[in-house]
């Protein structure tokens, strides 16, 4: 749980650590980190919500005669940049995007979260809780500092120095993160060559959202020093692992895990039942705002540890929603299909606005599927009721229009301007000639 500071000791904060600029933090839709810098002099005018923006120039905000906006920050994200030691210290908070008349602006993907939040309050929960696990790869750079197509070591899952070089790299992340505030629970090279993974404590929604917009910034400017190029694309190469963001969810009503009954056969609560049913109900439809990218469904093809198929299991990974086997407090269902490229406010809403309408509706479960999925026949899979998630961004933003329960959640201006948006980059690639349709036709044609 993040601190919540006052004005006067975030003021005398800047003070005694030498702060000479902030900056005012905030995402646009497409979950891209934006800010607008001040010197230290206007932060009691930042701290009062004073600091105005120009909204038309970000990514699915306004149109450019309805352009002023406010950033409201939120005092519990102050922090200073690491990095900056030395060179006039910078540090950050976390601002929430208001329109002039004092309401909150529709279209902040960080408001469209609380929104969906305050449901599961008014529900009687508490709190939900969020544990990601975001991976990434790192690239090695030309001489002119752009990235290459090679990956840093030829290491595999768990593999050390000598073969994963990118372990000095990835502990400054983890030590930079720790000065931060970051809880680190795990770090580590992953299946792929060049890729890693670094886990950190789970979190409140909201928190572990921003967390995630912070570890993305974190990763990229560490690996920079390094000489390197950190990317979250989800399949940046073709024939291994890509990069997944596994998230581990729970909501816990009064201070107890609702996921959670002891005399269950499973250990799971009625309430974690009916939260998971709603999880595999609407997945084809939030598949869209978990896995934004043309190059997210690259991913989500059998045989690379990713989740195509819409099943859960207490016992393997290959469905979409793993039971880990820890109960009590640490009751929690994982959903494994969400990648790192993906607005995290964006996408833990709408995985939360699933799990909500299943409890609503009291959906029933379906049986568990403890099978590995991807040597299933297409027979065995209708059989069982297993359904695929949607096979590429063209479908995923089919099966979300038909779904108004994530419609609603995130509501109308984020859900038009992000279809807006996703459909032109569809589009964009669907026309696109590549190399290997040049090599497989041109000369047989």
């Amino acid at each position: 749980m993040r601190k919540q500071y006052s004005k006067e000791e975030i003021l005398a904060f800047a003070k005694d650590n030498d702060v000479r600029f902030v900056r005012l933090q905030f995402t646009d839709l497409l979950g891209v980190i934006k800010n607008v810098e001040i010197p230290v002099d206007e932060l009691p005018k930042a701290l009062d919500n004073k600091i105005m923006f120009d909204g038309s120039s970000i990514e699915g905000f306004v149109r450019i005669e309805e352009s002023d906006m406010y950033l409201v920050p939120d005092l519990s994200t102050w922090l200073i940049f690491p990095w900056t030691e030395g060179q006039g210290k910078v540090a950050r908070l976390i601002c929430d995007v208001y329109l002039p008349g004092g309401e909150p602006f529709p279209g902040d993907p960080r408001g469209v979260l609380k929104r969906v939040l305050n449901e599961a309050r008014q529900m009687g929960f508490d709190s939900f809780n969020v544990g990601p696990e975001p991976e990434f790869f790192l690239f090695k750079l030309d001489s002119n500092g752009r990235p290459t197509p090679e990956v840093n070591d030829e290491g595999g899952y768990f593999d050390w120095a000598p073969l994963d070089l990118g372990g000095n790299c990835r502990r400054e992340i983890v030590v930079t993160l720790e000065e931060m505030g970051f809880e680190i629970e795990a770090s580590h090279h992953e299946v792929a060559p060049g890729q890693h993974e670094i886990d950190f404590k789970y979190a409140d929604a909201v928190e572990a959202a921003d967390n995630i917009a912070t570890f993305r910034l974190v990763v990229k400017t560490i690996a920079r020093k390094h000489g390197l190029h950190a990317t979250f694309m989800p399949k940046p190469v073709y024939g291994i692992n890509g990069s997944g963001m596994h998230c581990h969810m729970s909501l816990f009503k009064g201070g107890k895990n609702a996921f959670y009954d002891e005399n269950d056969e499973l250990g799971l609560s009625e309430t974690a039942r009916q939260f998971l049913a709603g999880i595999l109900e609407h997945a084809p439809a939030f598949t869209a705002i978990c896995n934004p990218l043309v190059n997210s469904y690259k991913r989500l093809v059998p045989g690379y540890e990713a989740p195509c198929y819409v099943a859960w299991s207490a016992k393997n990974r290959s469905p979409l929603v793993r039971v880990p086997a820890a109960r009590g407090l640490s009751t929690r269902i994982e959903v494994r299909s969400p990648d790192p490229s993906g607005n995290p406010y964006l996408a833990i809403a709408a995985m939360l606005a699933a799990g909500l309408d299943g409890i609503r509706r009291e959906l029933p479960l379906v049986p568990p599927t403890n099978r590995n999925i991807y040597i299933m026949s297409d027979e065995e899979k209708e059989t069982a009721g297993i359904r695929s998630l949607p096979e590429n961004l063209g479908k995923a933003l089919e099966e979300l229009a038909k779904d108004e329960v994530i419609v609603s959640a995130l509501g109308e201006h984020v859900y038009t301007h992000f279809v807006e948006a996703k459909t032109i980059e569809w589009n964009m690639f669907r026309t696109q000639v590549t190399e290997w349709e040049r090599e497989q036709y041109i000369n047989n044609y």
